[in-house]
């Protein structure tokens, strides 16, 4: 047996491991109990988070890229009513994040919502499968009512997809955030490789799904095409669920909506009211009150000075008992929101963004239907040029995190090396180039009518898309989890979904104004549809012309823009 004196040396030398053993964060362990640093959380949680998220990218776009093709061959809709199907599924599946991303943050947590949404998204895509069993079960049905039937079926399976992801997508990305302690510099690190690897996951899937998913749905049929999704997406369930006591978990605390509701309420409603120059008549509860206990204190800033009547307490706020929310709201509550409008113009600006990546689905694809597609004894699809943008992807991350990453830091002194807002800006200046790119070589295809020019020439454009699309979609992840209010992580991880619905609206906005002031007194417009009668340069110029005025927002917003942690 050691002696005592040896064993209080050696609890002397343990004692500092012990105290140091918790997360400095808040967060808990699957049974509630304060997360221990070497049991949980880091990449021994985050390897099964970057696996469910390649598992549902695999199934959600080995679906969604070839939906189009069922809905016309197999359903024998129109094309145009097939296109409006898939559009409104898709920007079904867009919209619901923000749902989720309220459910999360207000009562369930995100790791149940993943798991209950995820289970209805596999069921969901078996019943998207079971719409091609049909035919194969009921034999004896005429053709009018089976293909009724595959409809019902198949729509019922694809909105229960979309609510499924609606709870998946935005809880994911943070909870796999959630599991890297802030209060840690080296895990902090380990957060923007975290985001980095995640768009990896999510490109790699995107292109077996474009290349393999899709060959076994022309060749081996869509019982089976259909079928695998639903299996991944399974696969991708256990994943989530088999690393459930390595995981760290924070707390809820509310409706996150229910609490910007209360400030814009309460300060409407004392708009005659001259705001205070200072905190000294603005209400905040002590940290010690049960309402506070898990939520992280924002201290008051300037500006914004309007809400800052939410939390001004006038004379019957004083003698109320208890105090009304929808009339007197504590300072955090009101921090909370100014939070989330400042966030607002390098939401607007991103969104364009994708109002340009739009492109690469669109015209760029017209504008490749009208070029030589042989490549050697080869025949190009159009469409799937896109794969250039893919690999750009999944070739420059890597490079990102393992070289440039680590000599940004060197130089600038900083754990992430540039902040998001720059990686942002720089994402941005590259539909510039992509589009002026596209306009030289519609030039050039225009120019060269009797010798078709090759559709190679459209590689540039694509290679620029996917450097901006790395860059932006990676600085925007990082930038809403970062800069988002404690209790609002998920709701604000989910404005980067709205900001790809809100782009590809805007996208077909701007294509319809520009053929109805193009078309008229009989001219065939800038896109018609033999693009040798038109014009699809001066169209690539103009939104050349529009990114670059995009860029110039985003860097006065970026400039402007002050985070609330270093308030």
């Amino acid at each position: 047996m050691a002696s005592s004196e040896q064993q209080e040396h050696a609890a002397a030398l343990l004692r500092p491991e012990v105290e140091e053993a918790h997360t400095t964060d808040g967060s808990l362990d699957i049974d509630g109990n304060p997360a221990l640093k070497h049991r949980t959380g880091g990449w021994r949680a985050c390897r099964s988070i970057v696996g469910t998220e390649f598992c549902y990218c695999l199934a959600y776009y080995g679906i969604s890229f070839n939906l189009v093709t069922y809905l016309t061959t197999v359903l024998h809709q129109s094309n145009v009513a097939a296109a409006n199907n898939v559009s409104n599924w898709q920007a079904a599946c867009f919209f619901t994040p923000l749902a989720g991303a309220v459910v999360a943050d207000s009562y369930w947590g995100r790791y149940r919502t993943m798991v209950v949404s995820c289970c209805v998204g596999v069921a969901g895509m078996v019943m998207a499968a079971l719409s091609a069993l049909l035919p194969l079960l009921i034999k004896d049905a005429s053709a009018l009512s089976m293909a009724s039937a595959q409809e019902i079926v198949l729509f019922l399976g694809l909105y229960m997809v979309a609510f499924g992801l609606g709870g998946l997508r935005p809880c994911l990305m943070s909870f796999g955030a959630d599991q890297f302690d802030d209060g840690d510099p080296s895990e902090r690190m380990s957060k923007g490789s975290f985001f980095n690897w995640y768009v990896f996951a999510m490109n790699c899937a995107s292109m077996i799904a474009t290349t393999g998913i899709v060959w076994i749905q022309d060749h081996y049929g869509w019982a089976l095409g259909l079928g695998i999704p639903a299996m991944v997406l399974a696969v991708g369930l256990s994943c989530l669920v088999v690393a459930s006591r390595v995981y760290r978990f924070q707390t809820t605390s509310g409706s996150p909506l229910t609490r910007v509701c209360q400030v814009v309420v309460a300060a409407v409603c004392k708009c005659n009211v001259t705001p205070p120059d200072g905190m000294a008549l603005l209400y905040e509860l002590p940290e010690e009150a049960s309402s506070m206990k898990g939520v992280e204190r924002i201290e008051h800033t300037a500006g914004l000075r309007f809400f800052d009547k939410a939390a001004f307490m006038m004379a019957s706020d004083e003698e109320a008992a208890p105090r009304d929310p929808w009339r007197l709201c504590v300072v955090t509550q009101v921090e909370e929101l100014k939070i989330l409008i400042r966030m607002l113009p390098p939401w607007a600006c991103i969104s364009f963004f994708y109002t340009a990546l739009a492109q690469t689905f669109s015209t760029f694809v017209e504008q490749g239907m009208a070029m030589d597609a042989r490549v050697a004894s080869f025949r190009v699809p159009p469409a799937s040029l896109v794969t250039f943008k893919l690999l750009t992807i999944i070739a420059l991350i890597p490079l990102y995190d393992r070289a440039f990453l680590p000599a940004a830091r060197r130089l600038t002194g900083r754990e992430k090396g540039i902040s998001s807002l720059q990686r942002i800006g720089a994402g941005l200046a590259m539909p510039v180039l992509a589009m002026a790119a596209a306009a030289l070589v519609e030039t050039k295809r225009a120019r060269a009518a009797m010798e078709p020019t090759s559709i190679l020439w459209q590689a540039p454009q694509y290679v620029l898309m996917g450097v901006g699309e790395m860059l932006t979609s990676i600085g925007q992840m990082d930038f809403f989890y970062s800069q988002a209010p404690p209790a609002m992580k998920t709701v604000c991880t989910a404005l980067g979904f709205l900001d790809i619905a809100a782009g590809s609206y805007l996208s077909s906005l701007i294509l319809t104004a520009v053929s109805w002031a193009t078309a008229t007194g009989g001219q065939p417009g800038w896109i018609p549809d033999d693009l040798n009668e038109g014009h699809l340069d001066r169209f690539f110029w103009m939104m050349a012309g529009l990114s670059l005025l995009n860029f110039v927002a985003f860097t006065s917003c970026a400039m402007r823009y002050k985070s609330w942690k270093d308030c």
